[in-house]
C-alpha cells in the first residue's frame, strides 16, 4: 500500500529523552505523515541521560533508574532494550558525620539506633512541633520543616540543599520540594512502615521507597542510542553539533529554526517545533518577544555540575559499598554525591572483578572556580575529599580518572522563577511550538516525566490540538512517578 504523503515538517530541538521520544512517536506508525529533523547541540545523544565511554569504563551522568508508575513508559523502555536490561536492588544512603542513613531518610530501628537516644528524642519532639504549628509554605525551608520537623531538616536537608543549589532553602520556591518529595514526610514514612508490618494488601507504598529497578547493561545512553537508530530507520534526520540561535516567528506561529554548525548558519523551515532546549535560550533566540518576558527568561537560573570518574583497585576502599549512590552530607567537603558504577551494572566497568569505578559529583555554576579548575587538579581534589569521608584508605591512589562537565543540568526554582507562569502563558500563544522535557519546561522532570511531556505533545500535534495544558500537567499529580536522585 502506498504511504500517505508527508503533510508536515517537525523540527525537534534537542536529542535528550524528550526530543528523541517525540521524534520516535511522530514516526513510529509508518504513515509518512511527518518529516522529522532533530537538531542537537552536542556530539552525543541522551542529554543528561547519556553514557560516556572512557577507555572501556562507562559513566552515567547522574544515575538513572528505569522505574515509572506510567505503564506506557515501562512498555516503551522494554520494547527498545528487552533483554539488555538488568534488574537491580536499590540501595542509596546518606553519609552524615561518618555514619550511614537510609535515603530517603526512614525511621527504621537501624536509623534510630544510628542517631542515638538523645537525637531520636529531639527529632520526635521537633516533628510534633511541626504538626502542631505548621508554617505557611513560602519557601523550600518551610516545606521541609512542615514535613520532617526542624531537627531532621537541619540534619539531612539544609546543608545538602544549599550545596546542590548554591542557595539556602529559605531562598528557594517550595514547588521544587513538592515535585521531588510528593507524599514523602515523617507521617508517610510511619504509615508505610505500618503497612509493611501488618502486610496489608492493596496499601500504596510511596514510590520514593521502591526497592528494585531496571537498568540498561551499558548505561542509560544505550537506550537513547537505540532510539536514535530506530528514528533514523524510520526516516528521521539528526544534525549533531547544531546550536540553535534563531527561532523565527510570524504572528503566532514559528516558521523555522536557524542553527550554527561549523561556523556557518543554516535555516530550516518547519510546520511545528518541539523544543527541549533551555527556556532561557529559547526566548533569547526568538524574535519580537516583549521586554517583560525577556527579563523573566534571562533571570531563570540553572545549576550545572561536574563529575569525575575515578578508577581504583577494589582493595583501595575502606568499606565494602553496595550502594548505587551515596549522598554526602559533610561540611568539610564540596563533594555532593558519588556513584559506584559497578553496582549499577557490571557492564559499565572494564574489569569489574579487579577494580571499582566511581563517579564523584559536584554541583557548581558554569564559569565559577570549580568549573574552571584544570581536570587534573579537580580529579586530585575529588580523590582527596573521598579520602576525607573515610570511604577510601589512606594512601590509596586512583589508577585513572576522567572529568565531565554538564551545563544546565538542573533548572532552579529561585530568582525570576516565581514569574514563570507569565512566560509560559506567552509562549503557549505560539500555536505550533511545544515545550517538553526538563529544560524545555524549566521543571525538574525525571526521565519518565520528560518522555510523558513528549507523548502528550505528539498526541496534540497529531490531533491538531493547539492547547498545551496536558503537556504542562505532567509531573503535577499528587503521586510521584519515581523519586530519589537529583
Amino acid at each position: 500500500m502506498r504511504k500517505k504523503p508527508k503533510v508536515g515538517k517537525v523540527i525537534v530541538i534537542g536529542a535528550g529523552p524528550a526530543g528523541l521520544t517525540a521524534a520516535h512517536e511522530l514516526l513510529r506508525d509508518g504513515s509518512g505523515e511527518f518529516e522529522v529533523v532533530i537538531l542537537e547541540e552536542t556530539k552525543t545523544v541522551g542529554g543528561i541521560s547519556r553514557t560516556v565511554n572512557y577507555r572501556g569504563n562507562r559513566m552515567d551522568m547522574g544515575g538513572h533508574r528505569f522505574f515509572s508508575k506510567v505503564g506506557l513508559v515501562n512498555d516503551w523502555w522494554r520494547e527498545r532494550l528487552g533483554k539488555d536490561f538488568v534488574k537491580r536492588k536499590r540501595l542509596s544512603r546518606i553519609l552524615f558525620e561518618g555514619k550511614f542513613f537510609d535515603y530517603p531518610i526512614s525511621l527504621s530501628m537501624r536509623t534510630l539506633k544510628t542517631m542515638g537516644f538523645l537525637t531520636t528524642v529531639q527529632v520526635g519532639v521537633s516533628y510534633l512541633r511541626s504538626v502542631v504549628k505548621r508554617r505557611p509554605e513560602k519557601t523550600l525551608e518551610d516545606f521541609y520543616v512542615n514535613r520532617f520537623g526542624r531537627k531532621l531538616y537541619e540534619m539531612f536537608f539544609e546543608n545538602y540543599t544549599e550545596n546542590l543549589w548554591g542557595r539556602h532553602p529559605s531562598e528557594i520556591d517550595p514547588e521544587w520540594g513538592a515535585q521531588r518529595a510528593k507524599g514523602l514526610s515523617v507521617g508517610a514514612i510511619l504509615r508505610d512502615m505500618g503497612a509493611k508490618l501488618v502486610k496489608k494488601e492493596g496499601r500504596k507504598v510511596e514510590t520514593s521507597l521502591i526497592e528494585e529497578f531496571w537498568y540498561p547493561k551499558l548505561g542509560p545512553g544505550q537506550m537513547w542510542e537505540k532510539v536514535l537508530e530506530e528514528v533514523k530507520e524510520m526516516g528521521g534526520e539528526i544534525v549533531m553539533e547544531a546550536k540553535v540561535v534563531e527561532v523565527r516567528r510570524e504572528k503566532n506561529r514559528v516558521t523555522g529554526v536557524g542553527y550554527e554548525k561549523d561556523g556557518k548558519k543554516v535555516f530550516v523551515s518547519g510546520d511545528v517545533v518541539i523544543s527541549s532546549m533551555a527556556m532561557r535560550d529559547l526566548v533569547e533566540a526568538m524574535n519580537d518577544v516583549p521586554k517583560e518576558c525577556v527579563r523573566i527568561a534571562k533571570g531563570l537560573p540553572y545549576r550545572d555540575y561536574m563529575t569525575v570518574g575515578v578508577l581504583f583497585k577494589k582493595e583501595a576502599l575502606a568499606k565494602k559499598l553496595e550502594d548505587n549512590w551515596i549522598y554526602v552530607h559533610d561540611t568539610r567537603v564540596k563533594l555532593g554525591r558519588l556513584q559506584i558504577y559497578n553496582n549499577w551494572s557490571q557492564g559499565l566497568v572494564k574489569e569489574p572483578k579487579k577494580t571499582v569505578w566511581m563517579g564523584l559529583e559536584y554541583f557548581c555554576d558554569e564559569g565559577d572556580e570549580l568549573w574552571k579548575m584544570r581536570d587534573e587538579d579537580f580529579a586530585r581534589m575529588a580523590t582527596s575529599e573521598l579520602r576525607m569521608t573515610g570511604l577510601l584508605k589512606d594512601g590509596a591512589e586512583a589508577l585513572d580518572w576522567h572529568v565531565e562537565r554538564v551545563k544546565k543540568a538542573y533548572p532552579a526554582y529561585f530568582d525570576t522563577y516565581e514569574e514563570i507562569g507569565k512566560l509560559r502563558k506567552y509562549l503557549d500563544k505560539t500555536e505550533n511550538l511545544f515545550l517538553v522535557g526538563r529544560n524545555g519546561q524549566h521543571r525538574y522532570n525525571n526521565m519518565d516525566h520528560s518522555m510523558c511531556t513528549a507523548f502528550e505533545a505528539v498526541k496534540n500535534i497529531k490531533a491538531n490540538v493547539l492547547r498545551k495544558d496536558n503537556v504542562w500537567a505532567v509531573n503535577t499529580e499528587k503521586e510521584y512517578h519515581e523519586a530519589g536522585g537529583v
